[in-house]
This record gives structure tokens, sequence and C-alpha cells, in this order.
């Protein structure tokens, strides 16, 4: 990564003393150390994300690849959600009344802020200029 040796750090400390002088400097090293930590936290769950996405990247490729009977056969079982059972075909009587299942519809547009601007325009009067 970095490679600091003794001296420029000594160096650095010199001139950082000597610029924020020795009330401020332990502020500043520690805010400097709260930084440093909070980009370390964050380098580390992206790192931890990006695996995540990779990983389920593969297992989707690998679920969509087409496969062998034979292969099929001699490799474990894969995971995968249960085949919907078809349609039974003979019509059922029933009793009373059944509603049909609902379309898909967009969901409703949430209310409207009260505290965001409305389109309406008011006039302002203003001295003619002349």
């Amino acid at each position: 990564m970095l490679d600091f040796g003794f001296s420029e750090i000594l160096l650095t400390s010199v001139i950082a003393l000597v610029v924020l002088g020795p009330e401020r400097l332990p502020k500043v090293a520690r805010q400097i150390g709260n930084w440093v930590g909070r980009a370390r936290v964050l380098s580390r769950q992206l790192s931890e994300q990006l695996e995540r996405e990779v990983s389920a990247e593969e297992l989707l490729r690998q679920r969509s690849r087409p496969t062998s009977p034979a292969a099929n056969a001699q490799s474990a079982p894969t995971l995968s959600p249960d085949p919907i059972p078809p349609a039974d075909p003979s019509p059922v009587m029933t009793t009373g009344s059944v509603d049909p299942p609902a379309p898909h519809a967009p969901a409703p547009a949430p209310p409207a802020d009260p505290a965001a601007p409305t389109a309406e325009v008011t006039p302002s009067i203003r001295p003619p200029n002349g």
C-alpha cells in the first residue's frame, strides 16, 4: 500500500506539531483517526457487497446453464423453487360467489407532501417602470 518509513512519519509529526500547536494537535489527530476508521469500515462493506453480488451472479449463471440429463442423474439436486402443478382441466362446480383474482395494478401514487411547493404561481405586484 503506502510505504512510509520512520523518518517520514517523524518529519510529518514535527511539522504538524509546529503548524497546529500542542493544543490542537490531539484533536486533529483524533479526527484523522476517526476518518481513517470510517474509511476502513466503508472499504470493508464495499468489498463484502461486491463479493455477495459476484456470488449471486455466479449462482444465476449456474442455474441458467443448460445441463444434460446424464449430468443431472449423477449430480446432487440443486435448490430450485417447487414447480407449479398444471391446472386441472376438469371444471369444478362451486356454490356461492367467488371473485376472480384481481389483475396486477400499479401501486397508487403516494399522497402529496403538504410542505412541497405547489404549481400555482401568485402574481407579484411591481411598480410600473416608467
